[in-house]
């Protein structure tokens, strides 16, 4: 999954924001549970990208409520 830039999510829709906001988290959840079962991770920063990513989209969200 690419990561999403700031400027992405002011252009997408709300309803396209959230599905993305789903499948990041569904991912982030898939890639910690595989950490720590395995014990080694192939991409030891995409958890931190993921959790930065979701911080991201969630702060736009709540910035476009506010602007309503």
């Amino acid at each position: 999954m690419a990561i999403l830039r700031s400027k992405e999510i002011w252009e997408m829709e709300i309803e396209d924001v959230q599905e993305k906001l789903i499948e990041l988290k569904a991912e982030l959840a898939k890639n910690i549970s595989k950490s720590s079962a395995a014990g080694v991770n192939e991409n030891p920063g995409k958890i931190k990208e993921l959790k930065r990513t979701i911080a991201r989209v969630l702060t736009i969200m709540s910035q476009r409520q506010k602007e309503n």
